[in-house]
């Protein structure tokens, strides 16, 4: 790779969140790409997606990816409770935290590591587009653009089902001390819920057409279930899911002091270019919620990425997904320069 790296560790202190408590000794493990400018106006954000750490996601990073080293300086926050950040897992009294918690630690990390004030975007999949969406409205005058690939600006109720599915499986095993709290990692209890996960992901055509063998290379179902999903999590520390899930099923950039709960009056707030890019398979966050956002964005625009990827197709791996990949490689490289 030829072009600046640098990574470290951002020290919070106690950091206090909106719906109380405490993350005692937070921190911010961060990872950058490229050079800051002399104006320090070429700073793109780029939020994880949930259980991500930014090794997950520097494929969309390069000269011919999505995101241009060479042009931008490319900013990762690991998302707390990802394994690397601070997280629930080290932490018996992680309180809840929300899309403003995130906004505000990472404007923190913004300023105090890199004299930064000005983002000439935030990209997001999935949990990162709900920062997205989130930077946006709580930061209107910092934000220029906000990408919001697979994401929303408030959980639907119907994602909301599907995190309680996921939280009731993690609750239920009998390594749970309540409150999202393990006496030991809960194995059975990982298997089902990357089972679980594995069903809602990606979409039923994606199934028909077979491609859970033929494009991933699975011998057969159990095989793949097992290899991409349960190994997946089994990776991850069951406090720390469950947190992460939590801060998931919170979203919902009009729940703070500035809009009081108004959904429309956040979105008509927001002054950035929204560009959202929804799968059109995309089991919970769906093309119809995105369209809804629209009738109250000032410049919103809406690009449905066209798969049966479902979910996944709004982070496209290049050798898997390569006109998913060029849609969105050329959309985003187009709203940059303009």
């Amino acid at each position: 790779m030829n072009w600046a790296q640098q990574d470290g560790v951002f020290n919070l202190g106690d950091f206090a969140v909106q719906k109380g408590g405490v993350i005692r000794d937070a921190k911010i493990v961060w990872k950058t790409h490229g050079t800051l400018n002399a104006a320090r106006d070429n700073v793109i954000l780029y939020p994880c997606s949930y259980t991500a750490q930014h090794p997950d996601m520097e494929f969309l990073v390069g000269p011919d990816s999505v995101l241009d080293p060479t042009r931008w300086f490319i900013v990762i926050p690991n998302l707390f409770s990802n394994g690397l950040s601070s997280g629930a897992a080290d932490n018996p009294d992680y309180p809840i935290v929300t899309g403003w918690d995130l906004v505000k630690s990472q404007k923190r990390l913004l300023a105090e590591q890199f004299g930064v004030n000005r983002l000439a975007a935030v990209y997001g999949f999935s949990m990162g587009a709900q920062q997205a969406y989130h930077w946006a409205a709580i930061e209107p005058d910092m934000v220029d653009r906000a990408f919001v690939l697979a994401g929303s600006a408030k959980t639907s109720v119907h994602n909301r089902v599907f995190l309680m599915s996921l939280l009731r499986t993690l609750e239920a095993a009998p390594e749970h001390i309540g409150g999202g709290h393990f006496s030991s990692e809960p194995r059975a209890s990982l298997k089902a819920f990357g089972t679980i996960y594995a069903s809602w992901a990606l979409s039923q055509d994606f199934y028909r057409a077979g491609l859970h063998i033929s494009a991933l290379g699975a011998p057969d179902l159990e095989t793949y279930l097992r290899t991409d999903w349960e190994e997946r999590y089994y990776l991850r520390r069951a406090a720390n899911l469950y947190a992460q899930l939590v801060t998931w099923l919170h979203g919902d950039i009009s729940d703070n002091a500035l809009y009081g709960g108004d959904l429309p009056k956040a979105l008509a707030a927001i002054k950035a270019r929204v560009i959202l890019l929804p799968s059109t398979t995309d089991l919970y966050f769906r093309v119809a919620d995105n369209a809804a956002d629209m009738a109250h964005l000032r410049h919103g625009t809406l690009h449905p990425i066209e798969s049966v990827w479902g979910h996944r197709a709004g982070n496209p791996n290049p050798t898997l997904l390569p006109a998913e990949f060029k849609f969105v490689k050329d959309l985003v490289r187009k709203t940059l320069e303009v």
